[in-house]
């Protein structure tokens, strides 16, 4: 499975400019099978939902729907979402084909003060794609590996990410420990600039179940990096080394 990561400098609550940088982000790479957008790509991590959030069936989603279907792959990523009166930091995973999965973020950021804007999500959600099964989490949602923890029911894990420049090194090094432990394939995609009250640097990357970057994008620079999710290397690996039939 051809997989794009596409680290965006999101401007600050202009869902028309955001959609329009993704579109020609996801042009300047074709040919995958799958693109993956920060979190709230269309937005920013905006605390003020009231302002910024769509409906169920609004035009980040519509046009997530009519760009997979016109190039016949997968888009996924998070947007401010309000349903029956609460919002949500919901990331869509669209196929090509029209279809929606939906995951709201578990694990609101506490200290940005998500949780009092924001209705925590309380499923687990895998969807299966192109023969990758694959667990959808959001940013923050990364620091709880419980909530990720491996049961024998997904092969990668993707994370979407507002993840700032200080804490940025705690990013990348739990993006490489969730790959090993869960022995996965692990895409995490974070934004890059800034908004009203942080700067982003980006470390997004795509890492192999033993821990090793596969690709990564350029630090601090809006960009794009592609890999492939071989699925015959991660069921040989899971037969050699067994780790998972062991877990806690």
């Amino acid at each position: 499975m051809k997989t794009a990561v596409l680290q965006m400098d999101i401007i600050w609550a202009d869902p028309e400019e955001n959609v329009k940088r993704a579109s020609l982000a996801i042009d300047s790479c074709p040919g995958q099978d799958l693109y993956i957008l920060p979190e709230m790509f269309s937005t920013g991590f905006c605390m003020e939902p009231e302002k910024v959030a769509e409906g169920q069936d609004g035009k980040a989603l519509a046009w997530m729907k009519q760009k997979a279907a016109s190039i016949g792959a997968a888009i996924a990523g998070s947007v401010a979402t309000e349903d029956n009166g609460c919002y949500y930091n919901r990331f869509y995973f669209v196929k090509p084909d029209g279809s929606v999965t939906a995951y709201d973020k578990k694990h609101l950021f506490t200290y940005g003060n998500e949780h009092l804007h924001y209705t925590p999500g309380e499923e687990r959600v895998v969807v299966e794609y192109k023969g990758v099964r694959i667990l959808l989490e959001i940013c923050y949602d990364l620091r709880f590996p419980t909530w990720a923890r491996n049961h024998g029911d997904y092969d990668m894990i993707i994370y979407v990410a507002s993840w700032p420049t200080p804490r940025v090194e705690a990013w990348k090094a739990l993006l490489t420990a969730r790959a090993i432990e869960n022995q996965c394939y692990v895409a995490g995609v974070n934004r890059v600039g800034d908004d009203p009250s942080n700067n982003y640097c980006g470390g997004s990357r795509v890492i192999d179940p033993y821990g090793k970057i596969m690709t990564a994008c350029e630090d601090g620079a809006g960009s794009v990096a592609v890999a492939d999710i071989d699925m015959e290397i991660l069921e040989a690996f899971r037969q050699k080394f067994p780790v998972l039939n062991d877990a806690d």
